[in-house]
């Protein structure tokens, strides 16, 4: 299915023009003030892991692999890969590391996800937009610092880091953006 450049996300799968499949890691549009617009793609190839990047003009058609969404419940990690279930048939599915990637540090058991599934095989994944984690560890506020000033480091309880205001203390569960890992806002729970 042809779409155009600009409407590629991160996690979609393309077909380049050597005829295999690539899962794009980022897609970022770029909007120079003199000259045309373009849109740079960082890409995996599904087949041996090979990065690759291509710029297209932002109106320039791309054929987008169709690919099944499809929903999932994630269940656990072993040294085969990351075990997901589906959430209708109940069949399980093992994805390789590799589809994760450095996105395995949100998962949480039960956690629900969309797979896309090309021939059989899951290409990729999309977690929830944020997840929920505790604080572990913070630098204790300063006297004097204002909400408005500078973010302070956190350990999360799933290993990650993050930039949290200064208010946010040990212990206090906080919402992280799944996609970068940035602070949103504390957990209302």
């Amino acid at each position: 299915m042809k779409v155009i450049a600009s409407s590629i996300r991160k996690g979609n799968i393309i077909e380049r023009d050597d005829g295999q499949l690539y899962v794009v890691l980022t897609a970022e549009s770029f909007h120079p003030g003199k000259g045309t617009p373009t849109t740079q793609i960082d890409m995996r190839r599904l087949s041996d892991g090979v990065k690759t990047t291509d710029r297209y003009k932002t109106t320039e058609q791309v054929e987008r692999a169709y690919v099944e969404d499809m929903n999932f419940s994630y269940l656990y990690q072993d040294a085969d890969g990351y075990t997901f279930m589906n959430s209708e048939n109940y069949d399980q599915v093992i994805v390789p590391k590799e589809v994760i990637g450095d996105q395995s540090i949100y998962l949480q058991e039960g956690m629900n996800c969309v797979l896309s599934i090309f021939n059989g095989v899951a290409v990729g994944i999309q977690l929830p937009a944020r997840v929920t984690l505790e604080v572990i560890e913070t630098e204790p506020a300063m006297k004097g610092q204002t909400a408005s000033s500078s973010y302070k480091p956190a350990k999360l309880s799933n290993g990650a880091r993050a930039m949290v205001p200064p208010h946010i203390s040990a212990g206090t569960r906080i919402v992280v953006q799944t996609e970068d890992g940035s602070y949103v806002e504390r957990a209302k729970d």
